[in-house]
């Protein structure tokens, strides 16, 4: 059974991501900083048939917790097929660059940056040991520095010292890893999976959980002849759906 590793996924668009692939017929790990919470969306899911899912505690910003995770999912199905790196913060609003502390930024970084980092270095040995690994990182059109150079752009004036660049680090890092593993097996994308609807942003954006789920579905379940090193996103009106960096 394909398995896939969703950080951040007891709510929003990282939960209905583990709700569709696990109709899909994956085994998903449904990760979420707190065990307790995680088991009881799982039960809710259990008695909805979603039986394929199982709550992780996994804590991107704690190297204890990543490597518990890891040792756990190693312990009971040796690989893993599906690294989705979904957790993510805003951090404290509003983020003026003139304004916004360091301390604030470096918390959105931890998390939105270096949890990618973290999480994705230690899991690469039971990525290694799948026969078609993916790693899809989340990210946001707000990371895109050509979007944010264009006036035309529907959101240029959406503009954070935090959130942003983090975003943006996220997607440099991206390539990075996508151009090192360019010969081996692997598929690594950033996904944007849009403007939606969520408690992350007080259900202000246009889209829905479903549709963010599915387009972030739709560009990890790839076979080998699909793209490495890109940048998908479910704002982007044509069919490639593909953004500038």
């Amino acid at each position: 059974m394909t398995t896939v590793l969703i950080t951040g996924a007891n709510r929003s668009i990282g939960l209905e991501t583990a709700k569709q692939l696990s109709a899909k017929g994956l085994f998903v790990y449904l990760g979420s900083r707190n065990l307790s919470k995680g088991e009881a969306i799982v039960k809710e899911l259990n008695e909805r048939g979603f039986n394929n899912i199982k709550a992780i505690e996994i804590d991107v910003t704690n190297q204890e917790s990543v490597l518990a995770a890891k040792n756990s999912i190693e312990r009971e199905h040796g690989k893993l097929d599906i690294l989705i790196n979904n957790a993510g913060i805003l951090g404290t609003q509003p983020q003026t660059a003139t304004e916004t502390s360091v301390e604030n930024i470096k918390e959105v970084f931890e998390t939105n940056f270096f949890g990618v980092i973290n999480v994705t270095q230690v899991f690469l040995e039971l990525l290694k040991k799948s026969e078609s690994p993916r790693i899809s990182n989340i990210t946001s059109g707000l990371g895109s520095l050509t979007l944010h150079s264009d006036p035309n752009w529907k959101y240029y004036q959406v503009k954070s010292a935090a959130y942003g660049p983090s975003k943006t680090a996220l997607n440099a890092y991206t390539i990075v890893l996508a151009h090192e593993l360019k010969d081996s097996k692997f598929k690594v994308n950033v996904i944007d999976p849009g403007y939606t609807a969520t408690d992350f942003n007080h259900h202000s954006g246009p889209g829905s959980v479903e549709s963010a789920a599915s387009f972030i579905i739709k560009h990890t379940l790839t076979d080998e002849n699909a793209s490495t090193g890109q940048f998908f996103s479910n704002d982007i009106e044509d069919e490639t759906g593909i953004s500038p960096w």
